[in-house]
C-alpha cells in the first residue's frame, strides 16, 4: 500500500509515470511530491514506487 493525496491505495510494482497515467493524470499538468521530495518531471520514469510511499499529486487547473 502507498498513501496517494492522504488516501490508502494498493500498488502494483511501477514506475511515477506509469502510474500517473494510469490514474488518468497530464504527466505535463501535475506537480508530484513524493516522501516530502518534489519530483523533477524528467526523473518520473525512474521513480519506481514502493511500499509505504506518501505520493501527493498536484494538478493544475486553468480558468478564468
Amino acid at each position: 500500500m502507498i498513501t496517494v493525496n492522504g488516501k490508502s491505495v494498493q500498488l502494483t510494482k511501477c514506475n511515477l509515470t506509469e502510474y500517473l497515467k494510469e490514474q488518468g493524470y497530464n504527466t505535463q499538468r501535475v506537480v508530484v511530491e513524493l516522501n516530502g521530495k518534489i519530483i523533477p518531471k524528467k526523473e518520473y520514469e525512474n521513480t519506481v514506487l514502493k511500499e509505504e510511499d506518501v505520493l501527493e499529486v498536484l494538478s493544475f487547473v486553468g480558468g478564468g
